[in-house]
């Protein structure tokens, strides 16, 4: 399987500025493809091909005046500008045929996106050095900070910068899967917002709100940035800051989910959860809590990771009545409010914890062996039956079909 590593790079200033130049040069290549296939779409002329295009906007384009400076970068980063574009096609058409999810048609890029990148194939004769640097074609060797080493030799590398003004190194690696030592337990997982996860074995993660905790600060940031007048130097400085506050955030955040989904694939061999609706519950009022549990990549590292070390990954309907049926007898007990917690059984008078008894209910939904004791049931008190009650004058009960001695 494909995994993607990144690690910080530290470019200096002229690196800086060579890897703005071929940012731009990147991004006009992608912009005048795009606007050369609108325009053959407008006139239904044939849709243009990647060949023809690197011949009319690369090649062409460099023995010209106005295009002359794209002869200052890699060939190999306007080639792969191209095929970006194709993907993004690519992946609109597919949208359009029900093959993927709904894409939106290719858009014209900005210096002012939030994200620019590069891409250096083997073709652009990009390595490490015996220094660990990375050398780049017409940029030098960007010094980086490696947190680990790479599993196998990669072919391609994409620079990034983000918006708060970091560069990173993004390798895509094969890798070998590595199979976990077996183990008999199973678990089902109820995502929330109280707590972030609740597993059927009765263990409940709290929720570390990342974006709540760091909201007062964040709030000066971006305060302190709209006070500053629209293009001076001042503002572009508050607004660095507050990207960066931004990134501290998801950078815990993502931290927070690896350690999670790590943890309980390696202690598990099979893992359920809930199919959940999240653009849905993102329309809210709950949004910005939903946004900030980032439930969507959290499922996403589970389910890559249990395909790696070889365990079992099940993802049951959205549908299911998970808060709806007791764990213990099976009986659907209707729908019920939010601040209902805890709740009794009304047919086997068992005490439940809403969101224990879901994530137990979620593993048998998915066929895992489960005991519902994980559920924290509690017997209710049950009445006896009529011809049970009472007693003699002596003192002995009377039991039912039993007669009295």
């Amino acid at each position: 399987m494909q995994l993607r590593y990144s690690f910080r790079l530290y470019p200096n200033g002229p690196q800086r500025s060579s890897l703005a130049r071929a940012f731009g040069c990147a991004r006009v290549v992608y912009n005048d493809a795009l606007r050369a296939r609108e325009a053959a779409r407008a006139n239904n002329e044939a849709f243009l091909k990647t060949g023809d295009l690197s011949k009319l906007l690369i090649t062409e384009a460099k023995k010209t005046e106005e295009r002359a400076w794209l002869g200052e970068v890699s060939a190999v980063v306007l080639q792969q500008s191209l095929r970006d574009l194709d993907t993004a096609y690519r992946n609109f058409f597919e949208g359009l045929k029900g093959k993927r999810p709904r894409m939106g048609a290719p858009r014209y890029k900005s210096r002012r996106d939030n994200r620019q990148a590069v891409r250096f194939t083997a073709n652009a004769r990009w390595k490490i050095t015996l220094g660990g640097d990375l050398s780049l074609p017409k940029i030098g060797d960007v010094r980086v900070k490696w947190s680990r080493a790479l599993p196998s030799i990669p072919s391609t590398v994409t620079v990034v910068k983000d918006a708060a003004g970091r560069y990173f190194a993004s390798f895509v690696v094969e890798t070998s899967p590595e199979t976990l030592p077996d183990t008999d337990r199973a678990v089902g997982i109820d995502l929330g917002l109280s707590h972030f996860a609740i597993l059927s074995d009765g263990t409940k993660i709290d929720s570390p709100r990342f974006l709540r905790r760091a909201e007062k600060k964040l709030k000066k940031a971006q305060q302190n940035l709209s006070r500053k007048a629209k293009g001076s130097a001042n503002r572009a400085k508050a607004r660095i800051k507050v990207a960066r506050a931004h990134a501290r955030i998801a950078d815990a955040r993502r931290e927070f989910h690896h350690q999670l989904s790590t943890k309980i694939i390696r202690e598990n061999q099979a893992v359920a959860v809930e199919d959940l609706a999240v653009k849905g519950l993102a329309r809210t009022r709950m949004a910005k809590s939903i946004h900030d549990a980032g439930w969507s990549a959290f499922l996403a590292m589970l389910e890559y990771k249990a395909a790696r070390y070889g365990r079992a990954f099940h993802r049951i309907g959205r549908f299911e009545p998970t808060s709806q049926v007791c764990s213990a007898c099976g009986i659907q007990d209707g729908p019920k409010p939010l601040h209902i917690r805890e709740w009794t059984c009304g047919a086997c008078r068992a005490v439940l914890d809403r969101d224990i008894n879901a994530a137990v209910n979620v593993a048998k939904a998915a066929g895992l062996a489960v005991s519902a004791c994980g559920a924290r049931v509690r017997p209710g008190l049950v009445p006896a039956r009529r011809e049970e009650t009472g007693t003699h004058r002596d003192g002995q009960s009377i039991a039912a079909g039993i007669p009295a001695q």
